[in-house]
């Protein structure tokens, strides 16, 4: 009897036991949480292959059903759906729940403009602040705290994915401020907002790492150099490549961080998501980015993406994502990266680490935080001509 029929009988959701359990789960072997995720998964995918027609007639094309993936050991027989099927026109397609039934349209658009949808039910809402929350808490254990958020508040852009994700933060700390209002930035306030708090609060920095480094670099031009807490966190997610194409390096970023802000190189943390999934890979104190443990990512060939690759050899990360109820979150992604071979991390965790690389060599350019940064300068653009016209 395998643990989602054990908790069946019990009255459990083997989901919803996992991700509860999860820092437990990390602390459990390599192999025991596999046995636990692949049950899960498997589950997942019988659901959406029983209920969903156009994922069923894609399984029966590749001659894959429902008896076929019954563990971890078959999961990379899962066909997987392709990111940019999200950005197509009948992309409503892809739905397993019905469309009267969706909560909630996350987007997120590239340089193309084409936006990406990911339709979510009121399950997998439930699922994904489930996991988001689990995530945050474990890495983070946030329950005091002043938060300078980086990003817009959610009533400017509440279809936004990264805007969504990490507001969740805001529920976690005693306050939180956003500083992107109306698309626009302003560094001095930033820094006007962190002094007010010294010595009344821990202050953490979230958002972006274009915003961030922007921060940074008003201190620098001005020699302002800040001395955040010694538990105060820097934690980003959107991305290192701006939309110009330059890159920030991550070193000189930590450094940096440690410098002008006071904060640990330990303590900046970065996070690795996408919107079509509910899970946040999440570094920790060895900046090591943890797949949690209900979620499975397999890396491909980039030649054959039928073809997994070894942990080690880089390759384009797939994501078997359980929570995912509206739609198989068994989503083959654009990016690059490698896991690694060590499944024992330094921090004390078990299971698969991420290291992610780059964007597929030809494919667009674009995540929430660019698409955020290509507003911000445009307005600032906007804004500069207005002023010297004498507007």
């Amino acid at each position: 009897m395998n643990l989602s029929t054990q908790l069946k009988e019990l009255g459990l959701s083997p989901l919803n036991t996992l991700v509860g359990s999860a820092h437990n789960l990390y602390k459990m072997p390599f192999d025991t949480v596999n046995e636990y995720k692949g049950s899960v998964i498997a589950d997942n995918f019988s659901y959406h292959y029983e209920n969903n027609e156009f994922y069923r007639d894609l399984c029966n094309k590749k001659n894959i059903s429902s008896q076929d993936i019954k563990s971890f050991n078959d999961l990379a027989k899962i066909p997987l759906i392709p990111v940019q099927t999200f950005k197509q026109c009948d992309s409503h397609l892809l739905m397993t729940s019905k469309l009267n039934e969706v909560e909630f349209e996350m987007r997120s658009t590239g340089t193309s403009g084409i936006p990406s949808v990911s339709r979510r039910d009121r399950l997998t809402m439930d699922s994904a602040f489930d996991s988001v929350v689990t995530t945050y808490r474990e890495f983070f254990k946030f329950s005091r705290g002043m938060g300078l958020f980086l990003f817009p508040p959610t009533e400017e852009m509440p279809e936004m994915g990264m805007v969504k994700a990490l507001n969740v933060f805001a529920g976690l700390l005693d306050g939180s401020v956003n500083l992107v209002k109306k698309i626009t930035f302003n560094p001095e306030k930033a820094v006007e907002v962190l002094q007010s708090w010294d010595g009344k609060h821990t202050r953490h920095i979230v958002g972006p790492p274009f915003l961030v480094y922007r921060l940074i670099k008003y201190c620098m031009d001005r020699n302002i150099k800040l001395n955040l807490e010694k538990n105060s966190f820097i934690i980003t997610l959107g991305g290192w490549k701006r939309f110009t194409g330059e890159e920030i390096p991550r070193a000189e970023f930590n450094e940096l961080c440690h410098q002008y802000l006071g904060v640990q190189s330990y303590n900046v943390r970065d996070m690795y998501g996408l919107v079509e999934a509910n899970m946040l890979a999440v570094e920790c104190h060895k900046q090591e980015k943890h797949i949690p443990p209900w979620v499975h990512v397999s890396m491909r060939n980039p030649h054959n993406v039928l073809e997994e690759v070894e942990y080690g050899e880089r390759g384009v990360i797939a994501i078997y994502d359980p929570t995912s109820i509206s739609y198989p979150g068994f989503i083959l992604t654009e990016d690059v990266g490698y896991l690694r071979k060590d499944t024992s991390c330094e921090c004390g965790r078990n299971g698969q680490t991420l290291v992610y690389i780059s964007r597929m060599p030809g494919v667009e350019v674009g995540c929430c935080a660019i698409n955020l940064e290509k507003f911000i300068e445009e307005k600032e653009k906007e804004k500069g001509i207005a002023i010297k016209g004498g507007i």
